[in-house]
């Protein structure tokens, strides 16, 4: 099959194009219960939304076919796939080349879809076709979410926060989900276009990064042709500014004590321990080279080495004490003549590294600038090309811009990615360092 990406034109336009809450809270903010999608979405309206016509494609895939779809959310684009079919679920792993015993992410579109995963009951109709919003309330029931996650659902949902939650008897999700695992994980995006695709599909997604296995994760729709050409029907393009985080979202397991992080991500620790029941929430994950052996993982990115470009990656941590000129020529010297190298720069660092180098061409990708040129010897001759990659200082940036800049420079085909680290103590900049050390051949300290 041929991947094709189809533009969902909703640039400049209210998030209401897309899906509004139905109610509000006492104190004005939107009741998470209930996403509505507006009738002028429906296909068999007397006024249908043309710009909503990619998403009503993309959920009759999701409903009738087991090919997953990609579409943007907040952190990076998503392969969705409905969460509660083992034929649709299984074409997730196919497509991507992962592991069957890495666990995925359920997304869901409101509280009442998370409410009827955790207390489901059969359908009247076990034959039935879903349709939008078909899933069950809470009639005065308990609530079956964990109180634990409570005061983090009010803080940063919808967002780029997983919770881990107990699987119950006789669930609703396809067994290839939670990888044998007793818990799944579930993530309401901050993303109205995901959110309403999620409705509109009638059945929450499972949804890993969109990219194929071990590779950086996507945050542009080019990125996921670039990895699954032929291997999927359709990508939702979201635009430029679609993925706005840049990396996943964070997992926390709340079931155990105390709390733990299970994988950094959107939210950082510190916001965390700002929640009432987390201020001792600890770190549960392993930053390094992904080889973990026997261990089940809990959570996607616990195991397996990910985020890898194809050329070799050094990581210089932050405060490894470089040469007066910088990374120095002993770094490169082993390359050989003419290789290209690559450098990606977080503010500290000055141009190329502070290698001797001649700019000869420049061009701006999604969030910063790309300057092509040659590497020059002490003689000054021409030892090989060179491309630098300046994120800025801004951990914000770094993060957005992290996993397109690797693409690029592989796109680039250099032989060798010298990064520079950030300092991890900050909140995103946790995510930042892990994928980095995730997708690090070596790391300097």
């Amino acid at each position: 099959m041929k991947t094709r990406i189809l533009k969902v034109p909703l640039a400049g336009k209210d998030e209401s194009v897309l899906g509004r809450w139905a109610t509000t809270t006492p104190d004005g903010k939107p009741d998470l219960a209930k996403w509505e999608v507006p009738s002028s979405s429906s296909p068999s309206s007397e006024d249908p939304d043309p710009d909503l016509a990619p998403l009503h494609e993309a959920a009759h895939l999701l409903r009738t076919t087991s090919v997953p779809v990609a579409f943007p959310t907040e952190t990076v684009y998503g392969l969705g796939a409905d969460a509660t079919r083992s034929d649709a679920v299984r074409g997730i792993y196919s497509a991507k080349g992962r592991p069957s015993d890495n666990p995925l992410i359920v997304h869901i579109s409101d509280l009442s879809m998370l409410r009827s995963l955790l207390s489901p009951s059969p359908p009247s109709n076990p034959q039935q076709e879903p349709t939008p919003h078909h899933h069950q309330e809470a009639n005065n029931n308990p609530d079956p979410i964990p109180p634990i996650y409570h005061p983090l659902i009010t803080r940063f949902w919808p967002g780029p926060l997983t919770i881990l939650l107990p699987l119950p008897p006789h669930s609703r999700l396809a067994p290839e989900v939670t990888a044998s695992q007793p818990t799944f994980g579930a993530r309401m995006p901050a993303s109205a276009l995901a959110r309403t695709l999620i409705a509109l599909a009638g059945a929450p997604l499972a949804a890993p990064s969109a990219n194929a296995s071990t590779r950086p994760s996507p945050t542009a729709a080019s990125h996921v042709r670039d990895d699954l050409d032929g291997r999927i029907e359709l990508v939702l393009d979201g635009g430029a500014c679609a993925c706005a985080v840049g990396v996943e979202s964070t997992v926390v397991d709340g079931l155990c004590d105390p709390p733990a992080v299970l994988r950094p991500g959107g939210v950082g620790m510190e916001e965390l321990r700002g929640c009432a029941g987390w201020e001792g929430v600890v770190a549960a994950y392993r930053d390094g080279d992904g080889k973990g052996g026997g261990v089940v993982p809990r959570a996607p990115g616990m195991k397996y080495k990910h985020y890898s470009p194809r050329a070799r990656v050094v990581l210089f941590e932050a405060g490894y004490e470089v040469t007066a000129a910088g990374v120095g020529m002993a770094e490169v010297e082993p390359l050989g003549e003419r290789k290209a190298v690559g450098f990606i720069r977080t503010g500290g660092w000055g141009a190329a590294g502070g290698l001797p180098w001649r700019v000869e061409a420049e061009w701006e990708e999604a969030g910063f600038v790309v300057k092509e040129g040659v590497l020059l010897g002490e003689d000054g001759t021409v030892r090989g090309g060179l491309f630098d990659v300046d994120l800025g200082g801004n951990v914000k940036g770094v993060a957005h811009g992290l996993f397109a800049a690797l693409r690029e420079l592989d796109r680039l085909r250099v032989d060798v990615i010298f990064v520079e680290g950030v300092n991890d103590e900050t909140d995103i900049a946790a995510a930042v360092m892990n994928r980095l050390r995730k997708a690090a051949s070596e790391v300097r300290t």
